[in-house]
């Protein structure tokens, strides 16, 4: 089966996109005026549970693509109001992931960045993979037409190991990490080796990813200003005018920043965006 289509933005901008012929269940990718296409990466962050700070692992995965010049997008699935939106309107499109002609705004584009990340919405990860599942994503991640990443953020309780077992069936050809947030001072379980068994056995798991837990008025801060870490952290405004952010803050925020971009470089995640190339100075 062969497929062509184009592919816009906006009226100076019109690229003519070759047929790729495919198997059934694979994702139709573009190729570029007969060169082959970048291969896109898709970042799904999202649990079973709401209150796990999904929304704020998405905002760092945006700031850390940022500050890496690695070209990145977002889609917000809190349909209608959106959460991720509000702190990158200028990136992040707000769209239902069960809406046909959302899932092709999402996945028709994946060459349009090397970076598409999904927030998805509060306890809804296995539903949404489930989509993904049955509009042939995960058949195109198995044969390598993309690079399917996803960060399952678990809660601070033994009850959150429950969710690896329903997202097992549709992680096995992704780069799938458990994310501990620790968005209170909540202590994350540990397992023993007869439970690290029951729960890990089920699932081929990349490895772990922890987020440090932010100075709370730091945090709240950043929230009633609505911009990216960064721009907090650069005293700027959503728009790019000068703010008056605390000086305290701004160092708080900075080191947890740093921090969470040590963990994605840790697990080699800019590698997995653009595999093979060079880290660009910041």
């Amino acid at each position: 089966m062969a497929l062509l289509f184009a592919i816009t933005d906006g009226p100076q901008c019109f690229v003519r996109a070759t047929s790729l012929r495919r198997e059934a269940g694979s994702i139709l990718l573009s190729v570029w005026e007969g060169k082959p296409a970048m291969k896109p990466t898709v970042i799904v962050v999202g649990a079973d549970k709401g209150g796990v700070g999904k929304t704020t692992v998405c905002r760092a995965l945006l700031d850390f693509f940022s500050a890496h010049h690695v070209a990145a997008r977002a889609f917000d699935t809190e349909s209608p109001r959106g959460t991720l939106h509000r702190f990158h309107p200028d990136i992040t499109n707000i769209v239902d992931i069960t809406s046909t002609a959302d899932q092709m705004r999402i996945l028709d584009t994946l060459t349009g960045a090397a970076a598409t990340v999904i927030d998805v919405r509060a306890g809804h990860l296995s539903r949404t993979l489930a989509v993904l599942r049955d509009i042939g994503f995960l058949a195109a991640a198995a044969e390598g037409e993309v690079s399917f990443v996803v960060f399952h953020v678990l809660g601070s309780s033994v009850s959150s190991l429950e969710e690896i077992a329903d997202i097992a069936p549709f992680v096995s050809d992704a780069h799938y990490y458990l994310v501990k947030n620790h968005i209170n001072e909540a202590t994350f379980f540990e397992w023993d080796p007869k439970t690290h068994a029951s729960y890990f056995g089920k699932v081929r798991c990349s490895g772990e990813v922890s987020i440090a837990k932010l100075d709370e008025l730091a945090c709240e801060r950043v929230e009633v200003a609505g911009v990216p870490f960064s721009s907090f952290v650069a005293n700027k405004t959503g728009k790019g005018a000068p703010a008056q952010n605390s000086f305290v803050l701004r160092g708080y925020t900075r080191t947890w920043l740093t921090s969470a971009f040590e963990e994605f470089d840790r697990i080699g995640l800019r590698n997995l965006v653009q595999p093979g190339k060079p880290a660009k100075k910041k």
